[in-house]
């Protein structure tokens, strides 16, 4: 049979999600077709003897794509069975059902596409007899890129001076075993991970070297959920390849509880991690169950320093429990700690997204902030008790787009984030010394969130 995989949008990474169920489907004899939709269009792998279709949402943003590219894809593919698999689907199956997909997969996804696609082939109908999420581990195939794009059209690491590296993306572990109660992931995975084998993360990493990576960027929700296997890899990345970089997603505990593995990380090439840092409050660390402190983020950004790994810190900035004094805060510390260059810009304009099941619910005296599960969000509604902390949000995100579009520096680009902020707050604005932004840091062309709108560019691009 003919089956499509279609990713719809993940952080200008080659998708791991694509990769390894094309190795599952073709073992069962398919023949795979993918379409990255930030970079290719539907025609390329859509047709009339298209017999099933899968789109990857990882993320809030491709899942807002794969509502507006459906029609398209029933258009190009009208006989297609059509499915939705990955984070994003079981939390908002009753939508996508709506609007005519078959089959809901999340979890481990890949043995029910196998199961979906023997059904379909068989003539066994459309109705789905697959579970909705899977969380039984399944036997990991050594991924297929060759049906994806070639490296050098995704992201690319963007040094300090200016040159770039070819980047490749690699997944050891999937799921996690903290329970942070914003995080999407936990609605879907309740605490569980999932281990990749070793053989397999470094082969597909060899022929991703082979294919042109220089750097390897891991995209697990965190990577040290087994630290042991982690070093264990990148033990073996460095003696195969020594001059290979990386970079990974660490929890702040982690990097606090682990000083001397974080050693180890740097001498097999990490440059930076990124880490879910979300605020500089401690009642609202505590809120979304973070597990570290204010404290725990500048220990960790001191030890990092001192071994020389780049901290690029994440924010959740906006948050019902944000208030204008949190948020002018959170900047002045990006201001003390030197921040300024290590932390992207849309990072102060993120706004917490309230997926469905999503751990937030759990928390008391809620009622009259948060809304009812609002399918054309894909999320719970809110709305922060002072009506100028929303406006603000607002008026930033318009901000940095326009700062990006412009290619505004981050440092110019903060200097009207920092004005702004201090106006809505009625507050003077103080003097800001630009040189103490801190130095550059290593970077991807392509920012990391957690969740955003997708752009009428992103829209348009199927």
């Amino acid at each position: 049979m003919d089956i499509s995989l279609i990713n719809p949008y993940e952080l200008g990474r080659q998708p791991f999600g694509l990769a390894e169920p094309t190795a599952f489907l073709q073992a069962a004899g398919h023949r795979v077709r993918c379409c990255d939709l930030s970079i290719q269009k539907l025609d390329s792998c859509l047709d009339e003897n298209t017999g099933m279709v899968a789109i990857y949402i990882a993320m809030h943003t491709a899942s807002r794509i794969a509502v507006e590219a459906l029609p398209k894809i029933r258009q190009l593919a009208p006989h297609a069975s059509l499915c939705v698999y990955g984070l994003y689907a079981p939390m908002n199956a009753e939508l996508f059902r709506s609007l005519g997909v078959d089959t809901v997969l999340g979890g481990e996804f890949e043995t029910g596409l196998v199961s979906m696609a023997r059904r379909i082939q068989a003539g066994e109908g459309v109705t789905q007899t697959e579970p909705e999420t899977a969380l039984d581990k399944i036997p990991f195939m050594v991924p297929d890129r060759s049906r994806l794009q070639p490296l050098s059209r995704y992201a690319r690491l963007i040094n300090p001076d200016g040159s770039e590296k070819t980047v490749g993306f690699a997944e050891t572990t999937r799921g996690c075993k903290y329970l942070c109660r914003h995080c999407p992931v936990v609605p879907v995975y309740q605490g569980k991970f999932f281990v990749i084998p070793a053989d397999i993360v470094l082969h597909d990493i060899r022929a991703q070297v082979k294919a042109g990576a220089q750097h390897i960027s891991f995209g697990d929700p965190d990577f040290f959920n087994g630290p042991g296997h982690a070093l264990r890899i990148v033990h073996s990345l460095h003696r195969e390849f020594p001059a290979l970089t990386y970079d990974a997603t660490i929890k702040i505990e982690h990097i606090v509880r682990y000083p001397e593995e974080m050693k180890i990380l740097k001498e097999t090439g990490c440059l930076f991690i990124l880490s879910a840092v979300e605020s500089v409050d401690d009642k609202i660390l505590e809120l979304l169950d973070k597990g570290h402190s204010r404290a725990d983020f500048i220990n960790a950004l001191a030890l990092l320093r001192q071994i020389d790994i780049d901290l690029a810190p994440t924010f959740v900035a906006f948050t019902p429990w944000t208030t204008l004094d949190n948020y002018l805060e959170l900047l002045e510390h990006i201001v003390n700690l030197q921040l300024i260059e290590s932390v992207a810009p849309v990072q102060l304009s993120i706004r917490l997204l309230i997926p469905a099941g999503s751990f937030i619910l759990k928390l008391e005296r809620l009622d009259d902030i948060i809304g009812d599960f609002e399918p054309g969000i894909l999320g719970h509604p809110w709305s922060n008790p002072d009506p100028r902390v929303d406006e603000l949000q607002q008026e930033i995100q318009s901000l940095v787009t326009r700062a990006e579009a412009d290619g505004l520096s981050r440092p110019n680009t903060f200097l009207q984030i920092w004005r702004l902020a201090h106006q809505q707050a009625g507050r003077a604005v103080p003097a800001l010394n630009l040189e103490l932004s801190g130095k550059p840091i290593p970077r991807l062309s392509e920012n990391w969130y957690c969740c955003a709108e997708p752009t009428c560019e992103q829209l348009a691009s199927f």
